[in-house]
C-alpha cells in the first residue's frame, strides 16, 4: 500500500511540474488569411478618402518580398491620416515578413521601383507615366 501511495505522490508532484502546452504557432492558411484581411482592411481605408486638387496624392511602400523591398506601392489620397496608414501598413509588412521566415518563400530579386508621379485623375490618385 506504501508503494502505490508513494507512486500516486510521484505521478501528482510530475504533474504539477509539467512545462506549459507548448505555443501553437500559426499556420500557413492563418498567416495568408491575416494577410489577405489586413490587406482588404489597408485598400478599403485607402479608397475612402477620394483626391482633388486641394488634397493631392502620395503613395507607400507595401508587402515584404522575401528577397527584401516591397511587392508594391500603394496610391492614397492625402486626406488619410498618415500616421494611421504607416502604422498599418508597417504592421502588416512586418507580418509578411514573418510570414516569409516561418515557411521559407521565396521570390524573383526584381526591384519595384515607387512611381515617379502620382496625381488625382477624376477623385482617384493614380500613377501618372
Amino acid at each position: 500500500m506504501k508503494k502505490i501511495l508513494n507512486v500516486f505522490v510521484i505521478c501528482l508532484l510530475l504533474q504539477s511540474f509539467q512545462c506549459e502546452k507548448p505555443i501553437v504557432e500559426k499556420s500557413r492558411d492563418d498567416y495568408s488569411n491575416e494577410l489577405r484581411n489586413n490587406k482588404q482592411v489597408i485598400l478599403d481605408y485607402i479608397a475612402s478618402f477620394p483626391c482633388d486638387e486641394t488634397t493631392g496624392c502620395n503613395f507607400i511602400a507595401f508587402g515584404s518580398k522575401p528577397c527584401g523591398g516591397p511587392w508594391e506601392y500603394l496610391i492614397y489620397s492625402n486626406a488619410v491620416d498618415e500616421a494611421y496608414l504607416t502604422e498599418m501598413v508597417n504592421t502588416y509588412n512586418q507580418l509578411e515578413n514573418s510570414y516569409n521566415s516561418e515557411f521559407e518563400i521565396f521570390s524573383d530579386c526584381a526591384i519595384v521601383n515607387p512611381p515617379e508621379q502620382v496625381g488625382c485623375i477624376n477623385g482617384i490618385c493614380t500613377i501618372i507615366n
